[in-house]
């Protein structure tokens, strides 16, 4: 080991042992249970029921049904046991068209999903994203700011829509 290498290395090392050094500190725990909107299905109400009342509000908003993953069935299909689980994804296309001309990053929350699950004890739910969380932290132009919360809007009356089994 050369003179120069060994140097460097005793000063990082008494650098990073001193009482003023400290590594970042790990980020803060995040509740995933904070990031997401819940509703369970109404007593009454089948989860068909739900579907459908979901792509007839979606319809009715002039949100657009771009993506359907059946993933229990997918699970079925490869032997795997499990609850139903279904994925739906809306989109309003000139919106996220202006989000992502506004800031790429936005394309990776894009379409807006809602997915339809069973609990353990095999209760419906629906369960999407919680967009107020992105809304109050990206910082948006007054204009687009009123479309993000006209899209959480939408999203959460398609969500009641299927709780409630409304057509």
């Amino acid at each position: 080991m050369s003179l120069v290498f060994r140097t460097l290395f005793v000063i990082a090392v008494l650098f990073m042992s001193s009482p003023g050094f400290s590594a970042a500190p790990p980020p803060p725990g995040i509740d995933i249970a904070q990031t997401v909107i819940k509703m369970a299905l109404e007593e009454g109400v089948s989860m068909d029921d739900a579907v459908d009342s979901m792509k007839l509000r979606a319809n009715t908003l002039n949100f657009k049904l771009v993506a359907h993953q059946p993933l229990s069935k997918e699970l079925e299909a490869q032997g795997v046991k499990s609850r139903r689980m279904e994925i739906f994804q809306f989109c309003d296309a000139r919106i996220a068209n202006e989000m992502v001309s506004h800031d790429m990053n936005f394309a990776a929350y894009l379409p807006c999903r809602i997915a339809m699950v069973e609990d353990q004890k095999g209760k419906p739910w629906l369960v999407m994203m919680n967009l107020d969380l992105f809304i109050q932290s990206a910082e948006l132009p007054a204009a687009l700011n009123k479309k993000a919360v006209f899209v959480r809007d939408t999203l959460k009356s398609i969500m009641e829509a299927g709780a409630s089994g409304d057509l």
